[in-house]
């Protein structure tokens, strides 16, 4: 379910036709994957999700060679996120509150190197579905000016799948592959051509989340690149301060 994270994870997040479908129709199919992450009062309930993880990234020109960072990624309803990664060398937070998104880049052993930069509108748009996406649960896109398009069937693997197109804007748009028996969630492919794959479950008041997100991005006519994060901890509904998500002041206080 998950796409989201870091400019690497942009991708994964990389996702949706500005168009707005007031009275569409929902397909079928999002009742049923809704029912398999759980119950709707459990996933109605959730205002906020906490990922802790490590995240593994492979050189596309070798992938037995990696790299690794820590990493939080934090989605708050509606329209914030906040995702850190640390290595050795430096702490990257990437964060949108609002209409408001910016990242900054810290040397880890010298807090006072840093450099700080805001997102361009079409990054926000891209934050805000990407929000959206890890929230709603498969539903109510349109409070974001996007919509839900049926693609007919399809096979995935060899499962017999409903291709739902979650679209935000031409260029930021989520191809969902559901199990068109049990309503899992199979594959997920963006507009870009990604491709997303969920592995194992975590269940954490009523709602399952995956313990590992695998994504696969084509970076030139020869070479794909695979990132991996593994997800150690998922805490929901936290009192998350203001703060996290706010754009940081260039000048101390």
């Amino acid at each position: 379910m998950i796409s989201t994270p870091l400019r690497l994870l942009s991708a994964v997040g990389s996702v949706f036709a500005w168009a707005v479908t007031v009275h569409a129709v929902e397909p079928p199919i999002i009742a049923k994957a809704r029912a398999y992450l759980g119950a709707e009062a459990a996933l109605d309930s959730v205002t906020s999700i906490h990922f802790v993880g490590t995240l593994v990234t492979a050189d596309p020109a070798d992938a037995t060679k990696v790299t690794r960072a820590a990493v939080e990624i934090l989605f708050q309803k509606p329209d914030r996120q906040r995702i850190m990664s640390t290595t050795d060398k430096t702490i990257e937070v990437t964060a949108l509150d609002g209409y408001d998104g910016w990242t900054r880049v810290q040397d880890a052993a010298d807090p006072a190197k840093w450099r700080q930069t805001l997102r361009s509108k079409d990054e926000i748009k891209r934050l805000r579905a990407q929000v959206w996406e890890n929230v709603g649960f498969f539903r109510g896109i349109e409070q974001h000016a996007g919509q839900v398009e049926d693609q007919g069937n399809a096979t995935i693997d060899g499962i017999a799948c409903r291709k739902i197109a979650f679209i935000y804007a031409p260029n930021i748009i989520f191809y969902r592959f559901f199990d068109a028996a049990s309503g899992r969630l199979v594959s997920t492919e963006t507009e870009s051509g990604s491709v997303i794959r969920e592995q194992g479950e975590t269940v954490v008041n009523g709602v399952r989340f995956p313990k590992t997100l695998i994504q696969i991005t084509k970076v030139s006519a020869t070479q794909m690149q695979t990132v991996t994060i593994n997800f150690e901890k998922v805490l929901l509904n936290e009192n998350l301060p203001a703060s996290l998500f706010a754009v940081p002041p260039l000048t101390p206080r």
